[in-house]
Order: C-alpha cells, then structure tokens, then sequence
C-alpha cells in the first residue's frame, strides 16, 4: 500500500517516532492514523523495558507552585545523559511529574517502596472490610488482593492514573517518553509542602498519649 509523506509526517508529528517507523507502522495499519499509533507505542513500550536496567546519573530537579502558594513541589527525575536533560520533552515531563505529586499526592514512588508496616496495616484493613461486608472467608485472600491494587493506585506514583490523561499510569507516561527519547528515564524522589501541614502534624502530635 501506497503511503503518502503526509501521512508520514502526520503520524511523526503525533507520535515524536522516526519517520521510518512511522511509515513502517502505517503500512502494517495500512493507512489507519490511530491503528498505526497503537502499533508505535506497543514497540516503544518494549524497547522502554530494554532500557529500565541502564542507569540514570543524569537529570534535572523541577519545580511546581500551585496558584495561591499554599502547595508546593520539589522532584528528581533522572535521565542517562546531561543532553536529553536538557531536552524540551524531557522537562515536559518532570513539569508533568510535579504537577501530579501536587494533585494526587502519592506516599511512595514505586509499589516496592511500600513499607512493610503500611502495607500490614492496609491489607488488615481490607480484610476487615471484606468480613464486615460478609464475604466468604475462603474468598478474603483473593479480594484483599483485588483491592490492594486500587491502593497501590492511590498511594504509588509509578500506579497512578495520570492526571492529564487518566487511561494512561504515570509508569506508561515514563515508558512512552523512554521509547521517545532513547534514553533510561526514573524518578528518584519527591517532595510536597502544603501550608499549614506540619502544624496539624505537630499538633496531632501533641495530643496523643504515649504508648505504654
């Protein structure tokens, strides 16, 4: 099939692929635009899992204030090499990183870093919550596991819905920039301050007994 450099173009544009990929996709979706940019990002999230070994020495710490000032962000996000740093995606994507720890307010980056103790304590939730509800004590293992994952959507960076996008996990949004931009890509750490946190903190602090 024939494939006009339009199109090609077209799909380079959408995508950020090679030309030659881009032509090579189109010809295997023979001419359909969004078919063509399903198979594109199948191939970049392979070729992203290649590279999740390599290290990440390289990279940029972004910011992010929300309108007001009463909430901010501080982020790490690491690349390969001082060059893709520098590149216009790749602060894109840590603009993007720090707007989602201001909004979603993840505890952890990864479901590894998970703490055994937060970890105990909400899988004793769930487990509580499944007996209250009635469920058959034989089913508790596999609903506990179920919702366990809703949780790790909540708490985890890496599992979150991303927020400009919410059908895409800011894990595929990393993995889609990595295909991208050939590079190893990581979030290392963060930070978040909201006016008034610490306070509450210490106050709660302050009030309750120790434990004997």
């Amino acid at each position: 099939m024939e494939i006009s450099a339009k199109l090609v173009k077209e799909l380079r544009d959408r995508s950020g692929a090679g030309m030659m990929e881009c032509k090579k996709a189109l010809q295997e979706a023979e001419g359909n635009l969004a078919e063509a940019e399903i198979i594109l990002r199948k191939r970049g999230l392979s070729s992203a899992a290649k590279k999740a070994g390599r290290s990440t020495r390289q990279g940029v710490i972004g910011s992010y204030i929300h309108p007001g000032s009463q909430l901010g962000v501080l982020v790490e996000v690491n690349c390969e090499s001082d060059f893709v740093a520098r590149t216009e995606d790749f602060l894109e994507l840590v603009k993007d990183i720090a707007m989602q720890v201001a909004a979603a307010d993840p505890q952890f980056i990864r479901k590894e870093d998970v703490t055994p103790d937060a970890l105990a304590k909400e899988m004793d939730i769930q487990r509580d919550r499944a007996r209250q509800e009635g469920k058959p004590e034989k089913m508790l293992d596999k609903i506990v596991e179920g919702r366990m994952n809703k949780y790790y959507e909540e708490v985890c960076l890496y599992e979150q819905p991303f927020i400009k996008e919410n059908t895409t996990s800011v894990a595929d949004l990393i993995k889609s920039k990595i295909a991208k931009l050939g590079e190893n890509i990581s979030i290392s750490r963060f930070v978040r301050f909201k006016v008034g946190e610490t306070v509450q903190l210490e106050e709660t602090a302050e009030t309750t007994p120790p434990s004997e």
